[in-house]
C-alpha cells in the first residue's frame, strides 16, 4: 500500500446533474476514487469513467451497506467520504492533502458543510453542522443507519479542518421533496423496526414543531423567506415518517 494513499468514496444513483463537479473538486487531491453505483440509468456512469477505474455496482435500498461495500474496497491509509451533490473546496482540498501526509495527532477529522438551497447558500436552521469525513481507514466504521448513517471512528482523536464541503441537497421543489419523501419511508421503516409507535398527536405535531424549531428557535428565518419550502420539506417528512409506520408495523 502506498504510504498515506487516500481513498475517496462516493454512491451514486442517477446523479449526472451534480456528479461531474464533485468530482472535479477532488481531482487535485490523486486519490483512488471508489465509485459504488446503484443501478443508474442517465449518464452517470459515463461521466465516472472519466475519473475513476473503480466502478463497482451494488443495489441495495439500505444506503449503509453501499457505504461499507465502499469502504471494503478502498485501499487508502485514509478514507474521505463524499456524496455526488458535494464539493470539496480548495481550502479543504490543501488540508487534506496536509493532514493526510504529515504523521498527525489524528486519526480522524471534522469538516463543516456550506449548504445549498436552489443554488444560494444557507446558514441557519439547522443547515449549519460539521461530520466526521476524513478518517484513517483502519478506525472507520459505518452505522447501520437506513436513513442519515453515521461516519465514525473507534478512535477519539479527532481534529477539526477549516475548509469546507459545498453542499447542493437542495436543488429543486422536485428532487428535494422526492428526497424527503425516499427519507421518510426508511425513517418510518428504521422506527417501526425499533419499536417506535405512531399516534395522532405525533403525527399533527411533530411535523408543526419541526417547521417552528427549524425556522423560528434556529432563525432559519435569517436566511430569507425563500427557504420556507425547505422547512416545510422537513416538517412533511416527520408528518410521512410517522403516517406510515403503521404500515411498516403491518408488514414487519
Amino acid at each position: 500500500m502506498q504510504k498515506n494513499k487516500l481513498s475517496i468514496l462516493i454512491i451514486t444513483k442517477n446523479n449526472d446533474d451534480v456528479l461531474e463537479n464533485a468530482l472535479k473538486s477532488i481531482k487535485s487531491l490523486k486519490a483512488e476514487i471508489i465509485l459504488v453505483d446503484s443501478k443508474s440509468t442517465d449518464s452517470t456512469l459515463n461521466i465516472a469513467k472519466k475519473y475513476t477505474k473503480k466502478i463497482f455496482y451494488f443495489s441495495d435500498k439500505n444506503i449503509s451497506k453501499k457505504r461499507n461495500f465502499a469502504l471494503s474496497k478502498a485501499t487508502g491509509k485514509w478514507i474521505f467520504i463524499l456524496d455526488a451533490d458535494e464539493q470539496v473546496s480548495s481550502i479543504l482540498s490543501s488540508e487534506i492533502k496536509q493532514a493526510i501526509k504529515i504523521n498527525s495527532k489524528f486519526d480522524s477529522y471534522s469538516i463543516k458543510f456550506n449548504n445549498h438551497l436552489f443554488g444560494k447558500q444557507i446558514q441557519y436552521g439547522g443547515e449549519n453542522y460539521s461530520m466526521l469525513r476524513l478518517i484513517k481507514r483502519k478506525y472507520a466504521h459505518i452505522s447501520s443507519d437506513l436513513v442519515h448513517e453515521k461516519y465514525l471512528s473507534s478512535s477519539n482523536k479527532v481534529g477539526t479542518l477549516k475548509g469546507k464541503i459545498n453542499h447542493f441537497s437542495y436543488r429543486s421543489l422536485t428532487q428535494m421533496y422526492s428526497k424527503f419523501t425516499r427519507y421518510a419511508l426508511n425513517d418510518a421503516k428504521q422506527k417501526s423496526i425499533k419499536g417506535e409507535k405512531t399516534s395522532l398527536k405525533k403525527i399533527i405535531m411533530y411535523p408543526m414543531h419541526m417547521f417552528w424549531s427549524r425556522f423560528i428557535e434556529d432563525k432559519g428565518y435569517k436566511d430569507g423567506l425563500f427557504r420556507i419550502p425547505l422547512d416545510l420539506g422537513f416538517a412533511y417528512m416527520e408528518f410521512v415518517t410517522y403516517l406510515f409506520i403503521p404500515f411498516f408495523n403491518i408488514f414487519e
